[in-house]
């Protein structure tokens, strides 16, 4: 019987505080040690932001001791999945990976109430995202 790789993901938007995070925790909390999960950010801030730990703390995930991570080309190199969420042309290019561009509104500045639909939308893409990985896996 053929053992099944690990996937990698790494999640990047500019200040790794909000989008990339968010992203980062559901994959971890649905994929457990399925799938290995990275987020960085192109320039991250000092802390993650206090409404998107709230908003993640209503479904059960809590947020309050990460912390925002600098994008290394190292990072991408051990990633077999890149997903992008507004970071630009920041996130080095490396044969071999695949790379998806999320657009999502960015919950910086924005109160627990506008970042509830980008987590939600998030969510849904993380779900799908790993029916996908599990079915690569499988073939």
């Amino acid at each position: 019987m053929a053992e099944s790789r690990t996937s990698s993901v790494l999640f990047v938007c500019v200040h790794n505080a909000g989008r990339s995070q968010m992203a980062a925790a559901f994959l971890a909390h649905l994929a457990g040690d399925q799938v290995e999960v990275r987020s960085a950010g192109s320039a991250p801030a000092g802390a993650v932001n206090p409404a998107v730990v709230e908003a993640m703390a209503e479904v059960g995930i809590d947020l309050s001791a990460q912390t925002p991570k600098v994008l290394t080309a190292e990072a991408v190199q051990a990633s077999d999945v890149v997903i992008t969420m507004g970071c630009g042309d920041a996130c080095p290019i490396f044969p071999g990976k695949k790379y998806l561009d999320w657009r999502l509104d960015d919950p910086a500045g924005q109160g627990v109430d506008a970042v509830r639909p980008i987590r939600d939308e998030i969510e849904r893409r993380i779900r799908a995202l790993l029916d996908e990985l599990r079915s690569s896996a499988r073939t």
